[in-house]
């Protein structure tokens, strides 16, 4: 038995530690604040897809234990900072999502998230593609709108096809024989005939309204309003993903609250919401765009390596 020993080799682990310094000076040369958040948190990821690891508190001397989340992402913690006036921000960090396994995902996985005020995310579009290039010497990043894709690849007009056809095909092109709604099929679609073919570095944006997550809806990217969001993919894979960032509390308590309804109906756990951010958001977070790119999945490009497992020194097999 050998399996003490780190699963990358010290070659990949001295490039990832290069890699991270190129991140740290790619952001000081920018002038972006580097910053750290909490990886506990009392409140809970919204997304009914992410499933965070909990413990317990417990007070020393005695007294009422109470529920944690490893966080899933530093996303909330971030905009109260911006919210006050921080500026624009990064962070490299450790996250956690449980029943993430495979040859592109560990349950603990490294994060670098930044937050760029006064940008929308055409503007981060661009800043990403900057660091991206200048990680992995690539060629800059094609846009091309989510419904472009499917026109391009599937044959397939999204606007005007309805919910039994998407279905169809999801049903033909993927084998998939349950029961999905709309973006469960456009999801499905997605992952399995579009991602694949996404070799070249490319922006995908204008996602559909209903997949907007934390993102403002914006009628000026496609001909449908559209959440202002996009996705990085490279050989297949899924890289980063970004929004300008949705600042009306309002509109982020009614999310919150569609998220909880679609965890009920899923008969997945309701989690405590973030209360702190909604009133974060009341106080004014200033118009700014994010996104979330996965450290590790950038090293595998960097090294030429297909399982993540080769780019951290002990994945949760060997932890």
């Amino acid at each position: 038995m050998h399996d003490w020993q780190p699963t990358a080799s010290i070659e990949s682990l001295r490039r990832r530690a290069g890699i991270i310094n190129q991140i740290r000076h790619f952001f000081a040369e920018r002038d972006v604040l580097e910053v750290e958040t909490p990886a506990l948190s009392a409140a809970a990821v919204s997304d009914p897809h992410l499933f965070p690891f909990t413990t317990d508190f417990i007070p020393e001397g005695g007294g009422a234990s109470h529920p944690l989340y490893l966080h899933t992402s530093p996303e909330y913690p971030m905009k109260r900072l911006l919210a006050a006036g921080s500026g624009p921000i990064w962070q490299l960090c450790k996250v956690y999502r449980n029943g993430e396994s495979g040859s592109r995902h560990n349950p603990e996985f490294t994060m670098l998230e930044w937050y760029r005020t006064g940008f929308d995310h055409h503007s981060l579009m661009e800043e990403v593609d900057q660091l991206v290039r200048s990680v992995l010497g690539c060629a800059p990043a094609r846009r091309v709108t989510y419904a472009d894709l499917f026109s391009d690849l599937l044959v397939t007009d999204i606007h005007s096809c309805d919910t039994p056809e998407l279905a169809r095909l999801g049903r033909e092109r993927c084998g998939f024989v349950g029961e999905l709604d709309r973006d469960g099929w456009l999801n499905l679609l997605f992952s399995h005939l579009i991602e694949p073919q996404l070799i070249e570095p490319t922006m995908v944006y204008a996602f559909p309204a209903s997949q907007a997550a934390l993102a403002k809806i914006v009628d000026s990217d496609d001909r449908l309003p559209s959440a202002a969001r996009f996705e990085l993919f490279i050989n297949g894979m899924e890289l980063a993903n970004g929004y300008f960032e949705l600042t009306d509390a309002l509109e982020q308590a009614r999310r919150f609250e569609a998220d909880q309804k679609l965890r009920k109906a899923l008969d997945r756990p309701v989690l405590p919401v973030d209360e702190r951010l909604v009133q974060a958001l009341q106080s004014g977070l200033p118009e700014c765009a994010g996104v979330a790119l996965g450290v590790d999945r950038l090293v595998m490009l960097a090294v030429g390596v297909n399982s993540i497992d080769e780019v951290i020194a002990f994945p949760a097999s060997r932890a």
